[in-house]
């Protein structure tokens, strides 16, 4: 959740001077109304052009007419700072539309976000990372109800976590498994290690795997074997990484805090998901009620609201985040979960993504027998595994 690497070029400037620095704030404050004309005025000060009103949606942008606009400048060493700094946030709220926190539509900004570009040199001082985390959190969530056929978020990040854990729906890959010191990427000038997803960049081979088809899918996650998932599949064996992944501040990542993003509140819950930090799993507390109220909440009609007052309790939680680090004992080769555990889970969680109900279709692929698997949750229940 902090960032303390190197994230700009090695020219003095503030992006290139963090290696000590921690992003501790959390981007928040005031939904701002502003008529069209006034959100033209708004862009053509900070992102140096005025979009056409049909390029507006209420207080979101279009995504193409940032791009269209950033093909007719030319940044060479001759141009003027506030030129190269307007740019700077059209390259940002593509990155924030477009990858890190886009919506369903997949071509719209908030313009709310441009609130926390205005001054360039404090953008880093955001926590970026927990609300891309808090983003797709929030979608997933969306996505899992009852007539969506639609999920925003960072897809990309969520497709590199299935195929380095889910072992049935990762694809082989075209050579022969890379490590991160083998990973060559332009970004000497940039970035002291590559980006974790840029093993995934070479040729990938679905010969004993699916690419798109959600009823195998579905079948496949309902046939899943415990050891079918990978709890920590990061490569850890390089001294590089090591000393990358320690400046990151590790153990952050077991806190049990608070992700926010303007109008989202997202739960972060390690302590349900212990051993992808080789923890043994124990019987986690059952969920806060006050939890749920949370995704009730969006920005729809909640225009002039301030986040910043509005989430004032769980931003003195995040603030807190370095007293709520989970602790526990580490995995052995006997034991990966606390006794008791995996029958608990078998009586809480739903265990089969597909409907047992589900009519069989007349041609294609035959999902899983729906009796068979009632029998396998009802043995369960009924008989707890011995220890």
């Amino acid at each position: 959740m902090d960032r303390r690497a190197v994230y700009g070029p090695r020219d003095g400037t503030v992006l290139s001077q963090q290696l000590q620095h921690r992003s501790d704030d959390i981007p928040e404050g005031l939904d701002i109304e502003r008529s069209t004309e006034e959100w033209q005025i708004y862009c053509r000060e900070y992102l140096g052009f005025s979009p056409d009103e049909e390029a507006f949606k209420g207080s979101r942008l279009h995504t193409h007419a940032i791009m269209n606009f950033i093909r007719t400048v030319e940044i060479t060493h001759d141009t003027p700072r506030p030129t190269v700094v307007q740019y700077t946030r059209c390259i940002a709220m593509l990155l924030l539309g477009g990858l890190m926190c886009p919506d369903s539509s997949g071509n719209m900004v908030p313009l709310l976000y441009l609130s926390k570009l205005e001054e360039i040199n404090t953008a880093r001082n955001y926590s970026w990372g927990s609300a891309v985390l808090a983003f797709l959190y929030r979608e997933l969530c969306h996505a899992s109800l009852k007539g969506k056929a639609a999920i925003g978020g960072a897809l990309q990040l969520l497709q590199i976590w299935a195929w380095s854990r889910i072992i049935p729906l990762s694809p082989g890959l075209g050579v022969e498994r890379l490590y991160m010191d083998q990973v060559q990427v332009n970004i000497d000038r940039f970035l002291p290690a590559a980006p974790y997803g840029a093993i995934w960049n070479c040729r990938h081979n679905f010969t004993r795997t699916v690419r798109t088809t959600v009823r195998v899918i579905r079948d496949i996650l309902d046939n899943m074997q415990e050891d079918q998932f990978i709890w920590q599949p990061y490569d850890m064996d390089s001294d590089r990484i090591m000393a990358y992944a320690a400046d990151f501040t590790p153990e952050l990542w077991r806190s049990t805090c608070p992700l926010i993003f303007y109008a989202i509140v997202e739960i972060h819950h390690p302590e349900r998901v212990l051993r992808q930090f080789g923890m043994r799993q124990n019987i986690p507390e059952m969920p806060d009620s006050r939890d749920m109220t949370l995704h009730q909440i969006s920005r729809k009609a909640r225009t002039g609201t301030d986040w910043g007052v509005q989430h004032i309790l769980h931003i003195r939680r995040w603030q807190r985040r370095r007293d709520t680090i989970v602790n526990r004992p580490p995995i052995s080769n006997e034991r990966h979960t606390e006794r008791g555990y995996s029958e608990w889970y078998n009586n809480i969680t739903r265990r089969f993504v597909s409907s047992s109900t589900s009519r069989r279709v007349e041609s294609g692929y035959q999902p899983g027998d729906g009796c068979m698997r009632d029998i396998v949750v009802t043995w369960s229940r009924g008989h707890p595994r011995k220890k």
